[in-house]
């Protein structure tokens, strides 16, 4: 009996000795971008979005963040698309600082090609440059309802007026300089109006093709100046076909432009009330994709562990190609900070900040567990 005690003793310390020497997992390896993506804060908010990063985001490890800036910038380039209170260069390199110190990417964000409107509103770029409107003719109602009888959604620009590019590329240049930024994210997502029989240059042309000059066109141009291009993906799959719907993925054929754009774009691919698993269909079209949950905290989790097991059961080639999971904020950085802090009172589950919460929670399993 004694000799049988001492034999569990040794076996269980020599378990214990290789347990401990097993080294630690590079969490790189797991989920190489852990990212975070809300509106940029405003003037008033930069402390308490600074704190938000330093005692929130880098605890959880998360090395990325997208910043909506759209013209919450005093742009130089064209100072009249900027907002009229809008954040300074100063306060930018605040961000920038606060970023590098915690080994976290900004990459900013302009939404480009649709979302030029919103609701009864008209973005700065076609309020400024109303020539630029791929649907001139579609005026913007008193009170907006969806659905309606011309199909607004948001507004876009038509992507093959001979001007708009120069304007575009001098704000990516601009808001990528200012932010240090290696990439940038150029939306895309939601193009309703593309290719419209009502515009001169865009009528009876292709949508997908459209939709793929497009980003080639944006996308050269970063890569001239040594920047990536990232885009949401709901464009690039067939609503139809998968049954996923108008809003998630295209009705209007555009999805077809995923065959016709470079391989180094990375593609966003946002799912908020199912983990639909389109991530495997960018990988397999040679895609860098990254998984963006919003609400809902239980498909966060489930789309989490989706991303590990792509990663984990895939061959080198496909693995390499999912990056990870971004959480996404669809709100004002005052108002999600305002909720995370309790000072505004949730009556649901399914939130911005739960989801926030059990995403990260469950990035960070893997790493302590293996």
């Amino acid at each position: 009996m004694k000799l049988l005690s001492l034999l569990l003793i040794m076996y269980c310390g020599t378990l214990f000795s290789i347990g401990s020497s097993m080294p630690q997992q590079n969490p790189d390896s797991i989920i190489p971008i852990r990212g975070f993506c809300i509106a940029s804060p405003q003037s008033k908010e930069i402390d308490a979005f600074i704190k938000f990063i330093d005692e929130e985001l880098a605890p959880r490890s998360v090395n990325t963040l997208i910043l909506r800036v759209d013209y919450n910038y005093q742009y130089k380039s064209h100072p009249e698309l900027s907002d009229s209170v809008a954040l300074s260069k100063k306060e930018v390199q605040k961000l920038v600082a606060v970023c590098k110190n915690n080994n976290i990417r900004i990459i900013p964000q302009v939404n480009l090609l649709g979302h030029q409107s919103w609701a009864g509103r008209i973005g700065n770029l076609l309020k400024v440059y109303p020539e630029f409107d791929e649907t001139p003719k579609v005026k913007m109602p008193d009170k907006y309802v969806w659905p309606n009888a011309d199909g607004l959604y948001c507004k876009s620009y038509c992507p093959l007026h001979p001007d708009v590019h120069k304007i575009v590329f001098d704000l990516i240049d601009e808001i990528c300089d200012v932010f240090e930024a290696e990439a940038f994210h150029a939306g895309m997502d939601e193009v309703f109006y593309i290719g419209e029989a009502q515009c001169p240059r865009c009528s009876g042309r292709d949508k997908a093709e459209l939709f793929a000059g497009e980003v080639r066109t944006i996308r050269d141009h970063l890569a001239s100046k040594g920047r990536k291009l990232w885009i949401w993906g709901d464009r690039l799959i067939d609503g139809k076909t998968t049954g996923i719907g108008e809003w998630e993925a295209s009705y209007n054929n555009t999805y077809r432009a995923v065959d016709m754009i470079p391989k180094d774009v990375i593609i966003c691919d946002w799912h908020y009330e199912r983990p639909d698993q389109t991530a495997v269909y960018f990988a397999m079209k040679g895609l860098g994709v990254v998984t963006c949950p919003w609400r809902n905290p239980e498909s966060a989790v489930l789309q989490v562990r989706d991303m590990i097991k792509f990663r984990n059961s895939s061959t080198p080639e496909m693995k390499e190609r999912f990056l990870g999971m971004v959480q996404t904020v669809w709100s004002g950085a005052g108002q999600f900070l305002d909720s995370y802090y309790g000072k505004r009172p949730e009556s649901t589950v399914n939130t911005p900040v739960n989801c926030f919460k059990a995403l990260f929670t469950e990035i960070q399993k893997p790493a302590e567990t293996i």
